[in-house]
This record gives C-alpha cells, structure tokens and sequence, in this order.
C-alpha cells in the first residue's frame, strides 16, 4: 500500500518505520519545509494518507487529501471546532475519513471501562470525579485531545456534571489537570473520591509504538471505506 505522511515529526516517522516494516511504501511526506507540496494532484499518488501534523493546518490537510479522493487517517488534536465541516466534505465527495485523539488499542478499551464506570457512579453522587493528563513538554494542546474526549464521555453519562474544565471550580464541570514533563508518551487518570474511599483508573503509555501502529492499522483498514469512522469500528468496541 502507498502511504502520503502528512506531518514528519516524532509520530511521523515512527510511523513510517512500522508502516515500512509492514511492508508498505512512502511516497510522500509532508513536513513543515515542504507544507506547500500538499496539493490534490499529488495526493493522488498515495493509497491512503495519515495526518499528524498541527492543529492550524489539520483542517486544510484533510480537506486536500478529501478533495483529491484519498482516504486520510488524522490523529491531530485541536481543531476540532471545525470537524463537522469535514464530516460534510467527506459525505459530499463520497471519502472516507479516520479519526481518533488517540490510536492506542489500550486506550480505546480504557475508554469503554471509563463511560461503564461512569454509568455505575450516576447513582453515586458522594464520590466526585477529575481527570489529571500527562504528556512530553513538546505537546502543544492542553488538555491532551484524549482527555478531552474522557471527561466528555464522563459528562454523558453523569448526570451531575454537564461538561469540563481546566480552570475554576464550578460544582457542575469535571476538573482536568494537564502537566507537561519530559517525554511522557501519555498518562490519563481518572478518579472518583469520596469521604470514605477512592476509586481510580488509569492508563499509562509507555512509547509512541501503541499510538504509531494503530494509526497504521486504520490505514490498512479504511482504503475499502466510505464514510467516517473512529477506533471504535476498527476494534468493533
């Protein structure tokens, strides 16, 4: 399979390496040296694209591999506020669009165990719930997309708590605390605390191998897809 990498960082190019070692081909890469080579016409050389690259060019990344008919994988974070426009791109070009905040098969399990969780503390309203979130220092949003995405999962299902924060103390919105140390791949924690006990969960990455093959598994899997589709339906979770 031919593979466009749109973002050659850190993730960019673990990625490359078991996407090559998976025996797949690079045929374009796309760092900030070169932003300008992203164009429909040479899109259309890859298979499939994978896109890690910044929240402020996601937008436009995905839409030029939508518009010249390439099935793109993205796991940037932070632009969301305009991924319902992509959704609509990728329905009116017929496309197939992956997205996850995060590719890790750990963490879309731990994600199932956090909305059960959530469910079964609906009826406990004595134990109060936060979110803490550790990355490397060179992670550039905070809270991490995948925090995000928990403490929403959360909210949902809690009938208390009406969405997130990470600043003030407002009764109603799940706290989150986001740290940056180091080179920490990831670590979310989640934890309900009481008068009497506390309840935690966590998931701890140890490298960028988890994150970097998921993504290259959706690329294997999406190119026969049309539509929008998340980890959910590769895990069938």
């Amino acid at each position: 399979m031919k593979i466009a990498l749109i973002g050659y960082g850190r993730m960019g190019k673990t990625i490359e390496k078991i996407a090559v070692r998976r025996g797949h081909e690079i045929v374009l890469k796309i760092g900030r040296e070169n932003a300008e080579d992203l164009t429909t016409e040479r899109i259309k050389s890859a298979d499939v694209a994978i896109d890690f690259s910044l929240p402020h060019t996601a937008f436009h990344n995905i839409s030029v591999c939508l518009e010249g008919g390439v099935p793109i994988v993205s796991g940037t974070t932070g632009w969301l506020d305009r991924y319902e426009e992509i959704v609509e791109k990728c329905k009116e070009r017929n496309g197939a669009f992956f997205y996850a905040s995060n590719f890790s098969v750990g963490v879309n399990i731990f994600r199932v165990i956090n909305r059960r969780l959530a469910e079964l503390m609906n009826d406990r309203p004595e134990y109060e719930v936060s979110l803490e979130e550790i990355h490397h220092i060179h992670k550039l949003d905070a809270p991490s997309g995948t925090a995000k995405t928990l403490a929403e999962e959360i909210a949902d299902r809690l009938a208390r708590k009406s969405g997130y924060e990470s600043e003030g103390d407002a009764v109603d919105k799940i706290r989150i605390t986001s740290k940056r140390e180091g080179e920490v791949p990831g670590t979310h924690t989640i934890t309900y605390t009481s008068e009497i006990d506390t309840l935690q969960i966590r998931h701890q990455a140890h490298g960028r191998q988890g994150f970097a093959l998921g993504a290259v598994l959706a690329a294997e899997w999406l190119p026969t897809k049309k539509g929008v589709f998340g980890m959910e339906d590769l895990l069938g979770l």
